[in-house]
């Protein structure tokens, strides 16, 4: 199913080192993605990211500053995530002149549950469109401090 790919990019009018820090550092990264982030930016790393009332346990997959950031989440609980069990969340950052960076978000794994195809479809909708709020935020809060 080719509606099934959740891909969002953006142009943010920062350094590529900035929007690094933004996009892996707790502190930061409450300001526009999860309210809740306990998470060590280290392969390997067990944390968590809490969305209000919702959220659960994150690992960290790939960290490769300052161009990409993986994180695998949405596994059962009390399983390592997989390939098979979860999703996975890269950010990938490349650098557009000295103060501009292109970030793609990509989120995969949904696709290899064993869901029917409806589910599948109704999750790559609601996180196709939840990562365009997220990026537009980040945006938001880059040009702020670009501006400060």
């Amino acid at each position: 199913m080719p509606g099934l790919v959740i891909a969002r990019e953006v142009l943010i009018e920062a350094p590529a080192e900035v929007v690094w820090r933004t996009i892996t550092e707790p502190g930061q990264m409450s300001q526009w993605f999860a309210d809740r982030v306990e998470l060590v930016i280290e392969p390997g790393a067990h944390g968590y990211m809490g969305f209000g009332d919702q959220g659960g346990p994150v690992v960290v997959e790939t960290v490769d500053p300052p161009t990409r950031f993986s994180f695998r989440w949405n596994h059962p609980r009390g399983e390592e995530p997989t390939a098979g069990n979860s999703m996975l969340v890269e950010f990938t950052l490349t650098p557009e002149g000295e103060e501009r960076t292109r970030l793609r978000v990509t989120e995969s794994g949904h696709e290899l549950r064993d869901w029917p195809d409806a589910e599948k479809q109704r999750y790559a909708d609601e996180h196709q469109e939840g990562w365009a709020e997220y990026l537009d935020r980040l945006a938001a809060v880059l040009a702020k401090g670009q501006q400060g």
